[in-house]
């Protein structure tokens, strides 16, 4: 692989990383079990941005695992490194279109409401949120891309390329992605650092291995 592929691949991770820590950081965290707080928080312009900031950083954690395997080659993890990339493909395309749902759908019935609209919030965010295969396939996507973060650690570790320690943040990052929705504000931000601080750390190993993966 290039150098310039291998370093771009680099940048995706650093710039999902960055995205990630973002998310929850620039998030409204009112009490959205009242009225008054959903729509505060799901009508800003804040929580449109903030989980636009999340979708893209989940476009670009595959594109940069992509170039992982290549990055291994020399070392024993480049074939479980793209079952790493692969999986979080699939994990991504599973999660983006509950995330669609709750940027866009709950910011555009939120918006109704506080335009003075007679619609419910909390039952439609509640049916928004929790519609059966909405919320499975949200659930299976997180676990892919759980098990493509693990993979990818694994197949760092066993690669004697990269360091080895260093997909473990991401692994433990997207290992905790679906616990981390049921905790206080505090944590959910620290979780983003969590996983911006292993996308950040995958992609510094990755760019300065670069000038020595083969061309």
């Amino acid at each position: 692989m290039s150098m310039t592929r291998t370093r771009a691949g680099a940048v995706a991770l650093a710039a999902a990383g960055l995205l990630f820590i973002l998310y929850p950081a620039t998030r409204p965290w009112e009490d959205e079990t009242t009225m008054a707080g959903a729509t505060a928080a799901m009508g800003s312009t804040a929580w449109v941005a903030s989980h636009l900031f999340a979708m893209i950083g989940f476009i670009l954690l595959p594109l940069g695992l992509l170039t992982l395997p290549e990055a291994l080659r020399p070392g024993r993890g480049a074939p479980l490194a793209l079952v790493a990339a692969v999986t979080t493909w699939v994990g991504a395309g599973l999660t983006l279109p509950y995330y669609g749902a709750e940027d866009f759908g709950l910011h555009a019935i939120a918006t109704h409401v506080a335009d003075g609209q007679p619609i419910d919030l909390l039952a439609l965010a509640e049916t928004v949120r929790f519609q059966p295969v909405a919320v499975t396939t949200f659930a299976l996507g997180l676990l892919a891309l759980a098990v493509g973060a693990v993979l990818a650690a694994i197949a760092i570790w066993r690669s004697g390329v990269l360091p080895r320690y260093s997909g473990i943040p991401l692994a433990v990052g997207f290992a905790l992605f679906l616990p981390q929705f049921f905790t206080p504000p505090a944590v959910r931000i620290t979780h983003g650092v969590l996983v911006g601080v292993g996308c950040a750390w995958v992609a510094i190993t990755l760019w300065r291995t670069a000038p020595r993966s083969p061309r």
